[in-house]
């Protein structure tokens, strides 16, 4: 698979060559959008397809540094040779807290991935969404769930949230 890894230099913005050059560097990187009125905030990686066929993540409403600092912990399990377990209920992720992964439905990607579609020139990899629950371990699909955070996580998986 091309990615932008194998773009020549010259045919990149000074944007676009750092960007490349932190996946170098690094392994991945992650991008962050602000919240606006259209939604909350969001993060997600660019570089565990290329590196370990692991699916990119993307994350909702947490600080960027949070977001970095865990995403990184799970880039760092992925490169040890772990695998992301999907569709089911984590205790790894956060440290007292569980989390769940779910497949991002395609149709989401030009909303809320670009630089991913930049940087693997298109939709073909994959990606899951790292799903976190309310103060009271309630996820979006349970019926306990705490209205203040209802729209802290949208559903990106193209159907209703599952039962996990």
């Amino acid at each position: 698979m091309l990615t932008a890894l194998d773009a020549p230099l010259e045919k990149l913005d000074a944007q676009e060559r750092n960007f490349v050059a932190q996946v170098r560097e690094h392994g991945w990187f992650r991008t962050s959008v602000f919240e606006d009125e259209e939604g909350p905030g969001f993060s997600y990686t660019t570089g565990f397809w290329v590196h370990h066929q692991a699916p990119e993540i993307i994350v909702f409403s947490l600080k960027p540094d949070i977001a970095h600092a865990v995403l990184w912990d799970i880039y760092r399990d992925v490169s040890a040779g772990a695998s992301l377990q999907v569709g089911q209920r984590l205790s790894n992720v956060f440290a007292n807290i569980e989390a769940v992964l779910l497949p991002v439905s395609k149709r989401f990607y030009r909303e809320h991935l670009g630089w991913d579609r930049w940087f693997y020139a298109g939709d073909d990899w994959p990606c899951v969404q790292l799903v976190w629950p309310d103060s009271n371990g309630a996820f979006p699909w349970e019926p306990s769930y705490e209205e203040r955070f209802l729209n802290s996580q949208p559903n990106l998986t193209g159907a209703d949230w599952p039962a996990i």
